[in-house]
């Protein structure tokens, strides 16, 4: 350790008497000795104020200089300024040295033993030459000043005691420097702290802020986040970014505030959901196949489910979400035509066939089983709480048991006097739609009860022949949306009225809708018979958002399925499946 030099502490310059004061005897190498040996301003009068009013001055120049005086070299003195090192390492070392070299009671070479060693390691260091150079003109210098002015050297204090003032001043230095480089270091680990200063809305509790800020629109938390690192943890707090999420495309929460998607951050939803509204999107292929299909589809967590033929593959994700995982998971076999319809309930498939058969598959075995449901091929076919539900060619829907020891027992046989294409069962469980071809009855939305077979009612009225329903879905228990031939989108409030629908949206194109998909708030998706074009509807708008064609003009499919998350969009075609990624676009 470095002690500091006697006057490098004082807390306050002292006031002296006018008069000559008592100083302590040196001698000639600048060690306390008796008078007489020759020591530097021997029985020179004032000399103890002037050394104690130059060691404050020097006191006061290295308090304003702060963390700088690591860098800034010189004998306390900024005209004589003798150069230092440039890293705080160089300048603890020499401080170091000059101070175990200058410190009280150790006998120095010299007047100037200290000065010359400091010089010495200046002139050391392979890239200082040039400041060892500006460190000699400056001694000339002060030589030549002092020949002028006619001053005795002993008129000063010594060589010694400046330099133990000069290497205390290195030393502290750079040890201010040494600390402020560690606590920006350990301020950059911990969690950004609230702004010291600046307006006092910062200073405010967090729940009036959270209050405030709820207010603002993204674009302005999103520049209020840039003004500083606790502003930008502050605006990523997922209450904030609630209210724009709901009124948001496809992020994640549905019209009655439920979030679907609690594991993921508010915020970053925020931001795919603009490429929704914006189409920004990179297309891929995922899967292909040699021979044309009407593929269905399914998904469930990482994992995709796809009919193929009378085959019903799964497929895993890959983490990105973007990319399959090519060889499949699970084969489910048991039809003997191609698969039409299937759901996923209960860890069972439910699968509708060519056939006239249902099949029952346990996802996580092998176990399977296939009965006879129908007269022609079943279409369609949905299941809920542990009841399924068919509809077929043979115009009649079925209610059918899912316990294993009523399995295969129909519960119901319902005339529907037309083909059934599309059906679904209420979030209630106390009712399902059927959607028919409108050939043998005027309205192809029929409701029935779910417990006795009967017609409940009828959706609409004024359907033109041949308006045949493809696909529907429950939204909730008292609203759905339908699509099919008649190149409509129509969203139905059965608590408004169920003679006609709520809103409509047309296909611009007049091309069937075969298939239709809901973030259950504000996105809906459709695909289209030709060239497969997938369509993005905003249901605050009338006008389509934007449209994807997936397909060209000699390969031209309609879109049989397809289904999406809050990153990604698949869509079943003919010959492949398709990928549109919004995350990555």
């Amino acid at each position: 350790m470095v002690s500091p030099p006697p006057g490098a502490t004082a807390a306050a310059p002292v006031r002296l008497p006018v008069g000559p004061a008592p100083r302590p005897l040196m001698s000639s190498q600048g060690r306390l000795g008796p008078p007489g040996n020759g020591g530097p301003g021997e029985g020179q009068s004032g000399e103890a104020r002037k050394l104690q009013e130059g060691r404050v001055a020097r006191r006061k120049r290295r308090k304003g200089k702060g963390k700088a005086g690591a860098r800034k070299g010189g004998r306390g003195s900024g005209a004589e300024g003798k150069p230092e090192p440039q890293t705080a390492e160089e300048a603890a070392g020499l401080g170091a040295e000059a101070g175990a070299r200058a410190g009280p009671g150790e006998e120095g070479e010299g007047g100037g033993s200290v000065e010359e060693g400091a010089r010495r390691v200046v002139r050391g260091d392979e890239g200082s030459a040039e400041a060892g150079k500006e460190a000699k003109g400056g001694n000339e210098g002060n030589e030549e000043w002092r020949a002028r002015t006619g001053r005795r050297e002993d008129a000063r204090p010594s060589r010694a005691q400046e330099g133990e003032g000069e290497a205390w001043g290195r030393f502290a230095g750079a040890g201010a420097a040494v600390a402020a480089e560690a606590e920006e270091e350990t301020a950059a680990r911990q969690p950004a702290g609230r702004p010291a200063a600046g307006s006092a809305l910062w200073r405010l509790p967090e729940e009036l802020l959270l209050l405030i800020c709820s207010y603002l629109d993204m674009r302005a938390l999103g520049r209020l986040a840039q003004v500083c690192r606790w502003l930008r943890r502050f605006t990523s707090c997922d209450l904030l970014w609630r209210r724009i999420a709901r009124a948001s495309l496809n992020s994640g929460f549905t019209r009655l505030g439920t979030d679907l998607m609690a594991s993921v951050p508010v915020k970053e939803r925020v931001k795919v959901s603009q490429n929704w509204r914006l189409g920004r999107c990179r297309e891929g292929i995922l899967l292909k196949w040699r021979c044309s299909q009407m593929p269905w589809m399914q998904l469930e967590g990482d994992s995709l489910y796809i009919s193929q033929a009378n085959f019903i593959l799964a497929y895993q994700f890959r983490p990105d979400g973007a990319s399959l995982n090519r060889r499949p998971l699970g084969v489910f076999a048991g039809h003997d035509e191609d698969v039409c319809h299937f759901v996923l309930a209960n860890s069972h498939i439910i699968s509708a066939g060519g056939d006239g058969k249902i099949g029952v598959h346990k996802i996580h075995s092998t176990f399977t089983v296939k009965y006879s449901a129908h007269e022609q091929e079943v279409n369609c076919v949905d299941c809920k709480g542990g009841i399924i539900v068919s509809g077929s060619r043979d115009r009649t829907a079925k209610v059918w048991s899912l316990a294993s020891g009523r399995l295969g027992q129909c519960l119901h046989t319902i005339q529907t006097e037309d083909r059934v294409w599309s059906i679904a069962i209420s979030p209630l469980l106390s009712s399902f739609v059927t959607g028919t071809a409108c050939c043998g009855h005027f309205s192809p939305l029929r409701i029935w009860d779910l417990n006795s077979g009967q017609l409940m009612t009828h959706l609409g009225s004024d359907f033109p022949p041949g308006a045949g329903v493809l696909d529907l879905m429950y939204e909730s228990p008292s609203t759905l949306l339908s699509c099919g031939y008649d190149t409509y989108v129509r969203y139905w409030d059965l608590r408004a009225s169920v003679r006609k629908c709520v809103m409509e949206w047309e296909e611009p194109h007049d091309s069937t809708l075969y298939c239709l998909q809901t973030d259950g708030n504000h996105l809906l998706a459709t695909g289209s018979s030709y060239y497969g074009v997938v369509r993005l509807w905003d249901r605050r708008q009338r006008a389509c958002l934007h449209a994807f064609p997936l397909t060209s003009t000699p390969q031209s499919s309609p879109v049989y399925c397809l289904r999406f998350t809050t990153k990604h969009l698949y869509a079943a075609l003919a010959y492949n499946l398709h990928i549109l990624d919004f995350q990555n676009p």
